[in-house]
């Protein structure tokens, strides 16, 4: 299912938000309707046919061009078809950046299954939950995973009933120590090999073909309430913000994406792997996200994209001997999945030459919603230091509502709500949590923040992480972005903590720079000059490194925990 812009009485034509003011924001081109294909095995495939020999995955000194990834995705296809997956049966992958996680989801699709994306940094008992709420019949993972403890946690979901599991040293012989740190194991004799799948020569079964109203994929996602839910990604939702990639940002086709975010992240999903394959484009893959390594690839491989999360940004900017050169070959460089400081972006640009262009998105909308077309800069707000994400595009409404859904206006804060293409139906199996987080197929993101006149969207913070200072609203981020000024700092994440005279206390947790000095009493009295008395933290404690996530954002639920 999916949703048109306009209609619904959560989105009545009296609607401030309707007259859509960002339009004017884009150009005539991006403001085309865009004509998807159907599914990305579609796009694929018409890649496939207009540049076959074009290396369609590079790993390492490994090169698979179109026509051998087609030829290997049908034979992975084709060998889960043979043991029994059906049409529309779930096939759980969990997998790095690595040419056998793209095998094995266009191979996926190919035998018409709906794919469930797996965290590689997964427990069992996280893993678990996901294959019995999901059903899974099939599960694709790497070997070392298999045998450390995915084993047991499959033998516990009675649905699981075929196992593929992949080494993913095979298709390079680079052997990279500094992220491909494990030594080949002995195959599993207790589950198929996906390596030798694909090279078996199998067709992909016919009669299975899907279209963009089926589910493609069942992303897994925290949301609001903390309860991993799983989002229902269509086909036609991830290829219609696919291919607003494609054509609304100048990378001619044939070009190198760099994959920095994780394929399994709905971003690297959409933003990376389906607009580099609908643009007959080299996604280049480095396993997992390694500043020198990923330093390195950028070098060999001159991509003119990548999206990544700010943190990726910051790494890479401290990293020795990193030079502008390094970044010459961008010609999009995006940033999404964690906040983007708005002296990050300055940083970069001064340092190294590109800007970073800040985008939002959830699960729940396959990725981006809002970007910062590529002709223009976002700006910042001048009360709050706030970088916009940037616009929404022209076939998607943002609104700004209140508790009772209604608009609030212009500049006022509140819940962002969107309404597009690239709106999930809902939850996989809750129809509750559905009705709650989608009313009228409008997405409510649980993010605050505002728009201006002009159509310019600012993220605030989420709902959840508001601090009540003596009854006066703190939001993070505001804290996190002056932080982010001074120039000994490099991450920076902001929590409340209990205080029994003001009932919540701000507290910063930062990482220095290298080389860098502050003093935690230094950097309280940087943010007492610069923000309001209740808003700049009582207390300040530098790590060597800020707990993240694989997508990069930093976890202040981690940092709120220790206290």
């Amino acid at each position: 299912m999916t949703h048109t812009a306009d209609g619904g009485p959560n989105h009545p034509a009296a609607s401030i938000y309707a007259a859509q003011p960002w339009l004017a924001q884009l150009s005539e081109a991006q403001r085309r309707p865009v004509h998807p294909a159907p599914t990305l095995v579609h796009a694929f495939r018409d890649s496939v046919r207009r540049a076959p020999d074009t290396t369609a995955l590079a790993y390492f000194d490994g090169r698979l061009s179109y026509r051998e990834t087609e030829a290997l995705s049908d034979s992975v296809a084709g060998h889960l078809a043979a043991q029994g997956l059906g049409r529309g049966d779930r096939v759980a992958i969990m997998l790095q950046n690595s040419p056998q996680f793209v095998l094995a989801l266009l191979g996926a699709w190919k035998a018409g299954a709906v794919v469930v994306p797996l965290n590689p940094m997964y427990k069992s008992a996280e893993v678990g939950h996901v294959l019995a709420d999901a059903e899974v019949s099939a599960l694709i993972c790497a070997d070392r995973a298999w045998e450390a403890y995915l084993r047991e946690t499959a033998a516990a979901a009675p649905s699981v009933r075929i196992v593929l599991t992949a080494c993913e040293l095979d298709l390079q012989s680079t052997n990279d120590d500094r992220v491909l740190t494990f030594e080949r194991l002995p195959r599993p004799t207790d589950a198929d090999d996906l390596v030798e799948a694909a090279r078996a020569g199998l067709n992909s079964p016919s009669g299975r073909e899907l279209g963009p109203t089926d589910t493609a994929l069942i992303s897994y996602t925290s949301g609001t309430s903390g309860t991993p839910k799983g989002a229902m990604n269509s086909h036609g939702n991830i290829m219609v913000n696919a291919e607003r990639q494609r054509t609304g940002h100048p990378i001619a086709e044939g070009s190198s994406y760099f994959a920095l975010a994780p394929l399994f992240h709905i971003t690297g999903m959409v933003c990376q792997l389906a607009a580099c394959l609908t643009n007959a484009g080299t996604l280049v893959l480095a396993y997992r996200f390694h500043p020198q390594v990923v330093l390195d690839a950028f070098a060999e491989h001159r991509p003119a994209y990548t999206v990544g999360p700010s943190t990726a940004f910051m790494a890479l900017a401290a990293t020795p001997g990193v030079t502008r050169e390094h970044f010459a070959s961008f010609e999009v460089i995006s940033s999404g999945g964690a906040p983007l400081p708005p002296a990050l972006v300055e940083k970069f640009r001064a340092g190294f030459g590109p800007y970073i262009r800040n985008g939002y998105g959830l699960t729940e909308c396959t990725a981006p919603c809002a970007s910062v077309p590529p002709e223009k800069e976002a700006p910042v707000d001048p009360v709050s230091g706030t970088l916009s994400v940037g616009v929404p595009g022209p076939d998607t409404v943002v609104r700004i509502v209140d508790d009772k859904g209604q608009d609030v206006p212009f500049g006022e804060q509140g819940e962002i709500a969107v309404r597009g293409p690239q709106v999930v139906s809902g939850y996989w199996r809750l129809p509750e949590a559905t009705a709650e987080a989608f009313p009228d197929g409008e997405l409510r993101t649980g993010d605050i923040g505002f728009m201006d006149s002009e159509g310019w969207l600012y993220v605030v913070d989420r709902k959840k992480d508001m601090i009540n200072a003596s009854g006066f609203k703190v939001w993070p981020r505001e804290v996190e972005d002056v932080l982010y000024t001074h120039p000994a700092v490099r991450e920076a994440a902001v929590v409340g903590v209990p205080d029994a005279y003001r009932g919540e206390s701000v507290k910063a947790y930062v990482s220095l720079r290298p080389d860098a000095e502050a003093t935690p009493d230094d950097l309280i009295a940087y943010c007492k000059e610069r923000l309001a008395a209740y808003k700049y933290p009582r207390e300040v404690t530098v790590l060597p490194e800020l707990p993240k996530t694989t997508s990069g954002k930093i976890l202040r639920r981690e940092l709120r925990s220790t206290q």
